[in-house]
């Protein structure tokens, strides 16, 4: 008899036509189509997945570390992640909905208030990965600042360590204060301030809306927000992080941090350094997956077909679902408690994890047989937090 292990959570990253830059060539994806992420979040949902998180950026797909290259094979372009995921809310029932929404050059009252429309019309499902834009072509659109080329940050002193330069420091200080922002919005309404009193006509409880009154380098927000208390409190908040000012970021901002180990072994070390940093973080960690039992034949024909092998920050997994299997769970006993996996080919590889490894996982006891909770933090096992402005009685 299998013996019983807890749950592991399961997410996946939805980009374009799947994280190969040639996958658009082997799937017949139509990625500027709603039906098409309908099908991915549908199939996602069926698969009993915790959540899934849409890609987003302020520029174009490029090759070029900061510019757009002139390249024509590969996708280019994609949705608005808050406003695709708001589209898909109402079609899915369990899943939770993660999109990206950068921090540079956004205002964090209309990404609070995106985020907590996603929450309302999902029922609880909605969370939110910030991610900063160190990148000026990306800063060009919106013409308000200018950053040095990237490729010069890392010529300077430390390197690829882009958390050594204060140019990269500041987006991340600026990232965090756009997140408590955030979260003093979400809290600006007490869950019952919105009380309908037809007989007093009194729509709402004015007592019970609060200012956010945020003042910082970056912003200053007065509040309260046009939204109405989010139904799960507070959004979950995701990170992605490669290295100590990231880590350093979603310790202090984030409920989960997806990290990108290449082995075990490092997985552990990593585990230690954000648990040296918060106790409560979820720690999941990003896999590029290409599974079946010619997954490594698919893979590199997409390379063939791109002109050069697949490179990436998080590790490349080619292989079954058993095989697979097999990782996660040796992954889980260096501390990892969920995986972020990038099919590399959509929807062909999310429909071999909704189907092919939920069910291995399953029979070794490690993962859900139905969704236990209506919310993602009930699904992550985060308990929704108390309002900050409410008073105690």
């Amino acid at each position: 008899m299998t013996p019983h292990l807890a749950a592991l959570h399961l997410a996946v990253a939805l980009d374009g036509a799947g994280w190969h830059p040639a996958a658009w060539r082997e799937s017949a994806a139509d990625v500027f189509s709603a039906r098409y992420w309908a099908g991915l979040v549908a199939e996602a949902e069926r698969g009993l997945l915790d959540f899934v998180t849409i890609e987003d950026a302020l520029g174009l797909q490029s090759t070029l570390t900061d510019g757009a290259d002139d390249r024509a094979d590969q996708v280019r372009g994609r949705f608005d992640a808050v406003l695709l995921a708001a589209r898909l809310a109402p079609l899915t029932s369990h899943v939770g909905l993660v999109p990206t929404a950068t921090t540079t050059h956004t205002e964090p009252f209309h990404v609070a208030v995106g985020i907590a429309t996603l929450d309302h019309v999902s029922g609880g499902r909605a969370g939110w990965r910030p991610q900063v834009s160190a990148r000026s072509f990306e800063a060009r659109h919106f013409g308000r600042r200018a950053f040095p080329p990237l490729e010069e940050v890392l010529n300077r002193p430390g390197g690829a360590d882009l958390s050594a330069h204060p140019h990269v420091r500041e987006l991340f200080a600026e990232a965090a204060d756009a997140v408590e922002v955030a979260r003093r919005l979400w809290d600006s309404w007490e869950d019952d301030a919105e009380i309908r009193d037809v007989a007093t006509g009194r729509f709402l409880d004015r007592d019970k809306l609060h200012y956010a009154d945020f003042a910082g380098p970056f912003f200053s927000v007065k509040g309260p927000s046009i939204t109405p208390r989010p139904p799960q409190g507070q959004p979950v908040v995701t990170a992605l992080a490669h290295s100590r000012l990231p880590y350093e970021f979603a310790a202090a901002s984030a409920d989960v941090v997806y990290v990108t180990p290449h082995s075990a072994e490092h997985a552990r070390a990593v585990v230690e350094e954000v648990r040296g940093l918060s106790a409560d973080l979820r720690i999941f960690a990003d896999l590029v997956v290409f599974l079946g039992t010619d997954a490594a034949r698919r893979k590199a024909r997409l390379d063939e077909l791109d002109g050069a092998e697949l490179v990436s920050d998080a590790a490349i997994f080619t292989g079954t679902p058993a095989e697979l299997a097999d990782v996660l769970l040796e992954w889980r006993r260096a501390g990892i408690e969920g995986f972020r996996l990038r099919p590399g080919v959509l929807p062909y590889d999310l429909e071999q994890i909704a189907r092919g490894l939920t069910a291995e996982l399953r029979g070794r006891g490690a993962f859900r047989h139905a969704y236990e909770a209506a919310t993602l933090r009930g699904l992550l096992g985060l308990p929704r937090p108390s309002n900050r402005y409410a008073e105690v009685s």
